[in-house]
């Protein structure tokens, strides 16, 4: 049995008997006016932070991968309420069922709602049954992390090739703090558990980034879960990460991707501002958002007068690019 037909088993168990606190979310569903989630979708946010944000505008197109509970599906169509704003994709029949089920519930409980918002298709992230270019935002959450790292690629590119240009991939997955040794690696069941598949924080981001996306976004970077040496036979505890990220389907610059993860660069000078003359305009003594590039250029232009503070591994909009 390979590792995705043992997850798919794994989720039809999940899907069929809840598991309350599988994935330990580390985030509450966002709470927004009007939307009451049902007890059966708490039950199964089977998820390590969340994917949906409230800058969502014009009532996009969303691809959801891998419906879980259906939580976020709802609360996507919470911002594009018409029919077929939201398209659910699993592979596991019980679990699709269960979305269905758990939907039609959220529409007894939200006069706004309807099940018609959320189109729930059979497949997976590697055959995505959409059109190129043809949705605002792709959305996953603890998904992509249980993939083997050659097809975590490949659902990266499924992802960009669905995107209209300027589209947005918004992930929550885990991320581990160092690599995770083969022994665990190998653990199928663990794999599908979200606890043997995460890559490194470095390794996650260039996936991203070679599968076309010019600009991402570190939303929230914050402890998952401890593997300790007893339970996962490990020399010293290994810590994984929750991280939720936007990547933008927006060209790579010549000199390389954009990754915002909460820096600031504040101009010490004696002139009322800097300009680098690359785009760049720095108030004297006034924190601007910069990209981890531009903090790094900045830094080794003028160390003496611009001082780059530490990522704060929480960004939002308003930055150097």
């Amino acid at each position: 049995m390979t590792y995705l037909e043992t997850a798919a088993q794994f989720y039809s168990q999940v899907a069929q008997t809840p598991e309350v606190g599988l994935c330990c979310v580390q985030s509450t569903p966002l709470q927004l006016p009007g939307l009451k989630i049902p007890q059966p979708m708490q039950e199964m946010n089977y998820g390590c932070g969340t994917t949906v944000l409230g800058e969502l505008a014009n009532q996009p197109t969303v691809l959801y991968v891998g419906v879980g509970g259906g939580l976020e599906a709802l609360q996507f169509a919470y911002f594009s309420r018409r029919a077929g704003a939201v398209i659910a994709v699993d592979p596991v029949a019980e679990m699709r069922q269960a979305a269905t089920r758990n939907l039609e519930i959220a529409a007894k409980e939200n006069p706004w709602f309807d099940p018609s918002f959320v189109d729930i298709r059979a497949g997976d992230a590697f055959n995505l049954p959409v059109d190129d270019a043809s949705v605002d935002v792709v959305a996953q959450n603890c998904l992509f992390n249980i993939f083997e790292p050659e097809d975590l690629t490949r659902a990266l590119q499924e992802a960009y090739r669905v995107l209209k240009s300027g589209g947005r991939l918004q992930m929550s997955d885990p991320i581990a703090t160092r690599p995770i040794p083969p022994h665990l690696q190998q653990d199928e069941r663990l794999r599908a558990m979200c606890l043997s598949g995460a890559l490194t924080y470095e390794e996650y981001i260039q996936r991203i980034i070679k599968a076309g996306f010019g600009q991402v976004e570190i939303r929230t970077r914050r402890p998952y879960r401890l593997l300790d040496c007893q339970t996962y036979n490990l020399s010293e505890p290994l810590l994984l990460e929750s991280l939720d990220s936007v990547s933008f389907k927006v060209p790579i610059p010549e000199d390389g991707a954009c990754i915002f993860t909460g820096k600031t660069a504040i101009y010490a000078g004696s002139e009322p501002f800097f300009d680098d003359g690359a785009g760049h305009i720095l108030q004297r003594g006034l924190p601007a958002a910069v990209c981890d590039k531009t903090a790094a250029k900045l830094a080794a232009y003028m160390p003496d007068e611009i001082i780059i503070t530490d990522s704060t591994w929480h960004y939002d909009g308003g930055g150097c690019c």
